[in-house]
């Protein structure tokens, strides 16, 4: 999940990652679902073949390329990073006939001191005001964000509040937590 108040954006994930019923429970394997490149973090749900892709994809991308600072930088990078996702890392971007798009198989939230923003299968790319979550506890976790963010002082109360629902509530997340908080572009 993802949170911006005040100053600040937070990003949030649980440790768990699952294999249908099979659970990978932290300690087992060093399952970051959020990762930094470039000066963002970016957290990412579905299947776990999205983390190290993911992470050397944006990692390869040359510096200016990697442009995370607005809605129409995000679009521009994921737009330029789905050929490289199908020929080098062979994703297969099928998932329907009726798709009006190719999809690029993964759902994103990204935090920077730009802001917050959300990237979904097709590209689509939202910029969030408040906060947003993805992944199976995402209900949990937009639930416990809306109740505390007037009360809260902080994106990372917010944030906090949220992976924190999700692991209280959902099977398929647990602790323990993972934060990131940075400070916006003034």
């Amino acid at each position: 999940m993802v949170a911006r108040k005040g100053s600040t954006v937070a990003i949030g994930a649980d440790s768990l990652i699952t294999f249908g019923e099979m659970r990978l429970p932290h300690g087992y394997e060093a399952n970051a679902k959020v990762f930094e490149v470039g000066g963002s973090w970016v957290g990412a749900v579905g299947s776990t073949a999205h983390f190290p892709v993911l992470r050397q994809a944006l990692g390869a991308l040359p510096a200016g390329e990697l442009k995370l600072g607005s809605r129409d930088e995000v679009f521009d990078t994921f737009l330029k990073l789905h050929p490289t996702l199908k020929e080098r890392f062979f994703l297969n971007s099928k998932e329907h006939d009726s798709d009006p798009y190719e999809s690029s198989q993964f759902t994103i939230v990204i935090a920077n001191r730009h802001g917050i923003f959300g990237v979904e299968s097709y590209r689509e790319v939202f910029e969030f005001e408040r906060f947003w979550a993805i992944g199976s506890g995402r209900r949990f976790a937009l639930g416990a964000m809306h109740a505390v963010y007037g009360k809260a002082k902080s994106a990372r109360e917010v944030a906090a509040a949220g992976v924190s629902a999700g692991c209280e509530f959902d099977t398929n997340s647990a602790a323990p937590v993972r934060l990131q908080t940075l400070k916006l572009k003034s």
